[in-house]
């Protein structure tokens, strides 16, 4: 996230078994009895169907039920499905308001997102994080949730004025909005009501048509693929591809926008629907080049469709042998919520699987694992899981292919990571060496937030020592390494790692929006110095590297531990013509010095300016 908790308040001075519920009578969600089945497997405890029988009264008692305890439980083991059916939920008089919490997954179980309509509100607002719930009220730590596949009309009866005025999605990190379509009002991505407007610091959105949408106080932001009435403010980098009515950025860096009229390669996420005959599928779509606007307006979404039955439909309490042996037979995997401890590989060998995880299915390496590997085969999609660090080192947490493989994903049939988010601490101690590695070529990254942690529950963080604790014991050298060529990256979020936070070897690469914030906790220089350079890039691109592209990229410094301390560069990459950064920039946000923007050019990011950036429109210099 771009500030602790402590300089999190600047933002105050800011002035801008699957229980599945398909009931018909009167009985509550929460008490349906018995799971049903699809095929021989359960769909596990922690998903909830809606049916659009059910009365509005009893849809929003289950779900103020499970905002109550996630509100606040950043870092606790509770996850969290809510599916609806297809049809209509929540009335002009009696809309459906909707709160969601960490760990928690809304999705319409639609063909395409127009088959569930819910009237009322979707939100998620400033988190108060002092006195008892009541102050230091910022969205900055407003994580791991999602939203996905159905419409809104947004209808606030009932709210305050302020409430009223906007849907409000006031998040961070490891947050997504795919397939919606919003009407009725607008779209706000700050919560300016609760204390506000505060600091937020996301997002993603994908393949979604959405109303006017005020940015307001989102440090960046990426929207691809898709469709806006309006979009207004930016704080600091907002990038926009394949997006009918994004805003011009002529004017780069006031305002701070990057647009791409396509996107090189985009791949939504697969999704969960219910065809005509009430049967579960899983929808995959396919891969796109230079794509613009959504992909549902003319129908399904193009792609294959694949029975749930073909899932291997996995529970925390698996072993992983039986995981991979369903794996070897052919069956996809569906991981239900919950959190999977993870003592050996779960291993994607064969081409085209799909690894689908529901309310943030997390993997936690035990022993030193490697939680996932993918082998150097096309088409693989892991999309929707979280992969967190155990207390022994892991090498890397999710590997895609091997270091000195043949590197065969292809270009029409990437493999996809979608929503795949990292943790190295946070819950608990974590150490890995790297979090991310892809080895294979043609992979596509849609999506990511990997992710050190700066703050957390481990009992480290009580010693005399603080932060310099935190440096000795939450340990992760590197964030993504990409060896493959012809890898692409739509919204690349990599924070707080000890070495290198992103480094990219692979040829004919391309990022569009990297988001880094480097790590608080070097306890001294000499903690933070790679060779006889002062400190580790941001952003490093391979000194081999012929072809590379970002488009929209931000390094931020807060050495909250040691003040003096330098970063000589916010990203370093070899000096060759096909080496092409578009709109980069370097910020303080009160703590430390970044001395350049890029191989020594641009001003420095220091204490004479915290919280003004420092941009780059292109580097090369014209």
């Amino acid at each position: 996230m771009r500030q602790s908790l402590g300089v999190r308040r600047l933002g105050r001075a800011l002035t801008v078994g699957l229980v599945l519920a398909t009931a018909v009578s009167t009985t509550s969600a929460a008490a349906v009895a018995g799971p049903p089945r699809h095929g021989t497997q359960s769909l596990g405890p922690r998903v909830t169907v809606f049916d659009p029988s059910m009365p509005v009264s009893e849809i929003q008692a289950t779900l103020d039920a499970t905002y109550a305890r996630q509100v606040g439980n950043e870092m606790g083991t509770d996850r969290y499905a809510f599916l609806f059916k297809p049809g209509s939920y929540g009335t002009p008089e009696q809309p459906l308001q909707i709160k969601v919490g960490y760990y928690t997954e809304i999705a319409g179980l639609g063909a395409a997102p127009t088959d569930v309509r819910i009237t009322g509100k979707i939100e998620a607002y400033n988190r108060c994080l002092q006195d008892n719930g009541t102050s230091n009220c910022i969205a900055l730590v407003n994580f791991w949730r999602t939203l996905s596949n159905l419409s809104l009309t947004v209808n606030a009866a009932g709210q305050d004025g302020c409430r009223s005025s906007a849907n409000f999605w006031a998040v961070s990190q490891a947050v997504s909005m795919r397939r919606l379509n919003i009407d009725g009002g607008g779209l706000s991505l700050m919560d300016y009501c609760t204390a506000g407007p505060q600091y937020a610091s996301g997002g993603f959105i994908a393949d979604s048509r959405l109303p006017a949408t005020t940015n307001g106080s989102q440090q960046q932001w990426l929207t691809r693929n898709s469709e806006v009435a309006g979009w207004s403010n930016a704080v600091w980098n907002q990038v926009f591809a394949g997006v009918v009515g994004a805003p011009d950025d002529a004017t780069f860096p006031d305002p701070p926008y990057t647009t791409l009229d396509t996107t090189p390669l985009s791949r939504e996420k697969p999704y969960l629907f219910v065809d005509g005959k009430g049967r579960y599928q899983v929808r995959v779509p396919a891969a796109q080049r230079d794509s613009r606007g959504i992909s549902w307006g003319d129908g399904i979404t193009p792609g294959r469709t694949i029975g749930l039955d073909d899932f291997y439909v996995a529970k925390p309490s698996d072993p992983v042998r039986v995981i991979n042996a369903q794996l070897a037979r052919g069956k996809h995997l569906l991981l239900t919520p919950g959190v999977y401890d993870v003592a050996r590989s779960i291993e994607v060998k064969r081409a085209n699987t799909v690894v689908l995880g529901l309310g943030h299915a997390t993997l936690t390496a035990v022993d030193g694992a490697v939680p996932l590997d993918v082998a150097d085969v096309p088409g693989v999609i892991v999309a929707g899981v979280t992969v967190d660090a155990g207390l022994r080192e892991s090498p890397v947490l999710l590997r895609v292919g091997s270091k000195h493989g043949r590197g065969h994903s292809t270009p029409a049939n990437p493999t996809t990571l979608s929503d795949v988010y990292f943790r190295v601490g946070g819950p608990h101690i974590g150490r890995t060496n790297i979090a991310l590695e892809v080895n294979s070529d043609h992979v596509l990254i849609d999506h990511t937030w990997v992710w050190r942690g700066d703050h957390g529950v481990e009992g480290f963080t009580e010693g005399v020592n603080g932060d310099t604790d935190r440096w000795r014991t939450n340990t992760g050298r590197y964030g993504a390494v990409i060896n493959g060529d012809h890898v692409t990256a739509t919204g690349l979020f990599v924070e707080h790692f000890q070495r290198y936070n992103t480094v990219w070897n692979g040829d004919d690469g391309t990022t569009i929006l990297y988001q880094n914030e480097l790590p608080y906790d070097p306890p001294t220089q000499a903690d933070w110095r790679n060779g006889d350079v002062a400190g580790w890039a941001g952003y490093k691109v391979g000194d081999h590297v012929r072809r590379h592209t970002l488009h929209g990229g931000g390094v931020y410094v807060f050495n909250q531990n040691n003040p003096t301390i330098h970063t000589e560069n916010g990203f370093e990459v070899p000096q060759r013509p096909g080496v092409r950064l578009h709109h980069i920039m370097t910020v303080n946000l009160s703590a430390g010095t970044i001395d350049h923007v890029v191989n020594g050019v641009g001003e420095a990011a220091d204490m004479s300016r915290v919280g003004a950036p420092v941009y780059l429109a292109e580097y090369p210099l014209p």
